[in-house]
């Protein structure tokens, strides 16, 4: 395999030699085998002839005041080792002079009511951010297919819908979440936890699995138990600071009702000391598929 390209302007990505499919990874970087299993299910997408980019850039516009962009991790020189090892051709990383060359835009995206529950709601404005970020990189890096995380699974169902609504020429993935061997989701931020701090952010997880257990009494006894896990954690030391447990309907995030039936993601925030976890399942009601 070649070594990986790094491009730091638009001008140098469109300049890279392109053949077959372009597969586009977007990231914040502090790259890990999370971002890893998106760049080499990019590869396989993409083919050998194909072309993978990974972009690297933190995006001002989607952090709110007091949340962490000036301590959001910044490890460029080993996410280019870790991008080559899972097989990108090349990665993206623009200053934020090279996204927003004017300033913070005047004209953004707008990411409507589905925008604006569960994480919109905490952290208003976020999801606009977000959006109009991935607009502009799928503008710059002109991809046949974009791959995300299943993780941040309200953030993977507004690209989709944006990416429709806006007639965007681009396949979405969504690839599922990777997780520790004791069933915490990777995230860049785990990288925050002390180690006692990381031992209560498991009941992130028991959460999600306890109400995967109770998934044959119905969406009640679901959510019941995953409630049932979060406040028990509660009483931990650290303590589990919940934000919201939902069980919603993917397609716009409103709340799934008793008697629902089809896909459905139970997802759930919290805090453990000054970190923002999320992490959601995904669940199907009804006759099996």
């Amino acid at each position: 395999m070649t070594s990986t390209r790094l491009a730091r302007t638009a001008a140098e990505l469109a300049a890279l030699p392109r053949q077959g499919r372009r597969a586009v990874v977007m990231t914040m970087g502090a790259l890990h085998e999370g971002h890893a299993t998106l760049i080499r299910e990019a590869r396989s997408l993409a083919g050998e002839a194909g072309q993978v980019v990974v972009t690297v850039f933190v995006n001002p516009l989607q952090f709110g005041a007091g949340e962490d962009l000036d301590r959001y991790p910044r490890t460029l020189d080993a996410d280019l080792l870790i991008a080559e090892k899972a097989g990108a051709d090349a990665v993206f990383a623009p200053a934020a002079d090279e996204v927003y060359p004017g300033g913070e835009p005047q004209v953004r995206i707008a990411a409507g009511p589905m925008g604006e529950r569960l994480e919109g709601a905490s952290r208003p404005g976020h999801f606009d951010g977000v959006l109009t970020v991935v607009a502009k990189l799928l503008h710059l890096t002109r991809p046949d297919i974009a791959l995300y995380g299943q993780k941040d699974a309200q953030q993977l169902a507004l690209i989709t819908r944006m990416v429709r609504d806006l007639n965007f020429p681009v396949e979405i993935v969504g690839v599922p979440t990777v997780r520790e061997r004791d069933g915490l989701a990777l995230s860049s931020r785990n990288r925050y936890l002390s180690a006692p701090e990381r031992t209560t952010a498991l009941a992130l997880s028991r959460a999600l699995f306890a109400g995967r257990d109770a998934l044959p009494k119905g969406p009640d006894a679901v959510r019941e138990a995953a409630r049932q896990a979060l406040e028990e954690a509660a009483g931990l030391q650290p303590p589990l600071a919940s934000d919201y447990l939902a069980l919603v309907d993917p397609s716009d995030f409103t709340e799934a009702p008793p008697d629902f039936r089809g896909e459905a993601v139970l997802a759930v925030a919290a805090e453990v000391g000054a970190t923002r976890l999320i992490d959601n399942v995904r669940l199907h009601f009804g006759a099996a598929r």
